[in-house]
């Protein structure tokens, strides 16, 4: 297998790459294909919608939009209804001490103060204890609660930290984008770089058919031997093996190129762009004014920094008291027959408005645990900004670098195949004059295909540097 071969199967299999694609090939088993003839700008705004990484990131800026509500919530008031009626079987009653004299005592005894489910039990003998009931048998009651927070510091940081989160996890998406989108770039330049290599694999076939053809006729006729016949057939062979490896590879690329930008695995997908060496060398922009705010990635870290200021202002809202509204009014009915709901029923108004204030004295020191763990927290991501400044220094530099390098190998690789044709053809001419032997033309030949793989990987070498130098300075279009 090839350079190109290894660095495509690198790539495509990644962590999940195999059971995810099973799983999708499960799936769409029941579907009609469809061919799909896609630019590499069709490419990526279809994985934009159909990835399932995107979708997720997605997903989660709708997850946090319900967050926001939710803390939204506590900053709006609550208002509820209740409603309860009781039957009490049998009547509760308290007790308390017997505080009359012997004298009364007796006298209420022999009145015989008595009630109904409620009567006044006095004890015979001494002082003892009086037992009453303060109920009816039947109770009723409704009404309507309302609550209104007035000040609670972390809800209104809360609400000022709403759209941070929201931008954050938009970022995110960003970022999830640009990570598909070069893989995407690499493996569709990639594919359209093997046409050219089969091209090429396809025009060494038709030589070594053509020199297998002529040797055969010269061996019949004499003016070669067997082993060059065998020499020509071994050559032809390892072409045609190089071929069916190249073509797995291929095919290989299209699934996986299929798996990036979400299209079902049966389909058929068609790349329509077409690739020069210009596409390389062109629309590279300039670096030396680069801006760590056009990286995806450092933006979504000065959003999770802010994240963390506003985590430090909630804890330090803690400390203050929060105060709060409440208010209700209710009905209330008691009787000794189920008669509230009659003419008769007297129902009884209870209304009230409250403000309440809790002060915070002590918890144990859990506010200030809290209010140094989100200073750390933040300390943390300041230095991750300072470490991704001088990674993307570094990514710059490096993919520069390589960039030219990559740039000035496609050229030499170039003119060095250009001449290990040029050779071929005049080892050829020789050959059919009688001035060379097989052996000089397989040799040529060898060095053609040499020429010709080392030329495909410097140009794939090429479209990757060119891929990463963009992304480091921030101008990928994704």
């Amino acid at each position: 297998m090839n350079k190109i071969g290894k660095r495509i199967i690198a790539m495509l299999l990644l962590p999940g790459f195999t059971a995810a694609l099973a799983q999708q090939q499960a799936q769409q088993l029941s579907q009609e294909p469809v061919i799909h003839a896609f630019s590499i700008r069709q490419c990526l705004d279809y994985s934009h919608k159909h990835n399932w990484q995107v979708k997720n990131a997605m997903i989660d800026v709708l997850l946090q939009q319900q967050t926001n509500k939710g803390i939204t919530a506590g900053a709006l008031p609550t208002l509820s209804a209740t409603g309860s009626t009781t039957d009490y079987l049998s009547i509760p009653v308290q007790a308390i001490p017997n505080p009359f004299s012997p004298a009364v005592y007796g006298i209420l005894i022999q009145n015989g103060v008595k009630g109904n489910n409620g009567a006044i039990t006095l004890p015979q003998g001494g002082f003892g204890t009086i037992a009453f009931s303060l109920y009816q048998q039947y109770y009723t009651s409704g009404g309507i609660n309302l609550s209104q927070t007035l000040f609670d510091g972390q809800v209104f940081v809360g609400l000022q930290a709403r759209k941070t989160s929201i931008d954050y996890y938009q970022k995110a998406i960003d970022v999830t984008q640009e990570s598909i989108s070069v893989n995407i770039y690499k493996v569709y330049y990639q594919l359209v770089v093997s046409r050219t290599q089969m091209d090429q694999i396809d025009a060494n076939i038709a030589r070594a058919q053509k020199l297998l053809n002529d040797t055969r006729a010269l061996y019949e006729n004499g003016f070669q031997e067997k082993l060059d016949v065998d020499k020509a057939t071994v050559q032809l062979a390892n072409l045609e093996t190089q071929k069916h490896g190249v073509q797995v590879t291929i095919d290989n690329g299209y699934l996986g190129l299929k798996y990036l930008i979400g299209i079902p695995v049966k389909d058929s997908l068609v790349l329509t762009d077409n690739f020069s060496e210009e596409n390389i060398k062109n629309g590279v922009l300039d670096d030396s004014l680069h801006r760590y705010e056009d990286r995806n990635d450092f933006q979504a870290l000065l959003l999770s920094e802010k994240l963390n200021e506003y985590n430090i202002k909630r804890y330090k809202y803690s400390y203050l008291p929060t105060a709060s509204l409440n208010a209700a009014y209710q009905k209330n009915a008691f009787s000794q027959t189920y008669d509230m709901f009659s003419q008769a029923g007297t129902w009884y108004t209870t209304a009230y408005v409250g403000l309440s204030v809790n002060v915070p004295i002590f918890n144990g020191f859990v506010k200030n645990a809290n209010l140094q763990t989100a200073r750390l927290q933040l300390m943390k991501t300041q230095n991750q900004l300072d470490d991704m400044k001088n990674s993307i220094d570094n990514d710059i530099a490096q993919a520069r670098n390589r960039f030219k390098s990559d740039i000035l190998t496609v050229d030499f690789q170039r003119r060095n195949m250009a001449l290990a044709e040029s050779v071929y053809d005049q080892t050829r001419k020789k050959y059919e004059s009688g001035l060379a032997s097989n052996t000089d033309v397989t040799n040529a030949q060898t060095d053609l295909i040499t020429a010709q793989t080392n030329f495909i990987n410097a140009l794939y070498d090429a479209v990757i540097a060119k891929v990463d130098y963009q992304k480091a300075i921030g101008k990928l279009k994704y």
